[in-house]
């Protein structure tokens, strides 16, 4: 657990522009279809949100974090490219996988 009372679960991936892409581990059950939290810094629970489709495309949910859109264009483009690994990483922490489209 983080110093902020949140599970997350690290995707691995570096920082992009000092933003962190995490998975938080205390969904709601049913767990929520996939998607990752992105936060500059350190995770939060407003954290930007972004669902990850059947197809491996992004879906931007909310930008809470309120990312520029050039920049968060840029990171849901490495997500996508990523999508593979970050789906792989969910099904072994969670056991199940939807997605929202």
């Amino acid at each position: 657990m983080n110093n902020i009372g949140l599970n997350m679960l690290h995707t691995g991936y570096p920082n992009i522009n000092g933003r962190i892409l995490d998975l938080l581990t205390n969904e709601n059950k049913p767990v929520e279809p996939i998607h990752v939290h992105i936060a500059k810094g350190k995770p939060c629970e407003n954290a930007t949100k972004v669902w990850i489709t059947s197809a491996g495309k992004c879906l931007l949910c909310n930008n809470n974090s309120r990312i520029p859109p050039h920049t968060l264009r840029n990171i849901m483009r490495m997500i996508e490219a990523r999508s593979v690994d970050i789906i792989q990483k969910w099904y072994s922490y969670f056991g199940e996988i939807s997605c929202y489209c």
